[in-house]
């Protein structure tokens, strides 16, 4: 991944907030190198990462990929299918057309990353705009290393290029370490 970066999408409320969602869907955006990670990949990540059989309890939390393409829509289409006739089940996931995104405000931004001080404090420093912090492809892989993404292997390749303080690249190290 590049970056991702939280919002709210697929409904008609202009500026929609978390206190004023309106018809919207929190939603994750993702920009991705497709010479390292294809769509398929990204797709086959979406279906594991939830379970899409159990109906949403409201639209603000729907299970829906919204695609950019033909051929984004063709390949969401067959995963649900795949996914389906695999489970032998009904899948909830809409699939739409991308619409406007919203980003959702700062406090939801690299949830994971907000909750450890340490990295905060450090990224803080490295991003005193918070828009720069939002949009920074370090950030949001280094908050996917804390909610439990990626592997040790990945991290120890990138990690000079992640912009941390040898105390905080050890402390990253450790964490992934200890996730196996």
């Amino acid at each position: 991944m590049i970056r991702t970066r939280v919002g709210y999408t697929g409904g008609t409320t202009e500026n929609p907030t978390y206190h004023n969602l309106g018809d919207h869907t929190e939603t994750i955006q993702i920009e991705y190198d497709p010479t390292r990670i294809s769509y398929q990949e990204l797709l086959e990540l979406f279906w594991a990462g939830h379970d899409p059989t159990r109906p949403a309890w409201s639209q603000q939390y729907a299970s829906i990929i919204f695609y950019h393409d033909e051929e984004q829509r063709r390949l969401a289409q067959a995963s649900k299918k795949q996914y389906e006739a695999e489970c032998d089940c009904q899948v909830y996931t809409e699939i739409v057309p991308a619409a406007t995104f919203y980003l959702a405000e700062d406090y939801h931004q690299k949830y994971r990353l907000r909750q450890s001080p340490t990295f905060m404090d450090e990224f803080a420093a490295l991003y005193p705009d918070p828009m720069d912090f939002v949009n920074s492809t370090a950030a949001a892989r280094v908050n996917g290393y804390l909610g439990g993404y990626g592997t040790l292997a990945n991290l120890q390749a990138e990690i000079d290029d992640l912009g941390l303080s040898p105390e905080a690249q050890e402390a990253l190290l450790e964490i992934v370490r200890n996730r196996r």
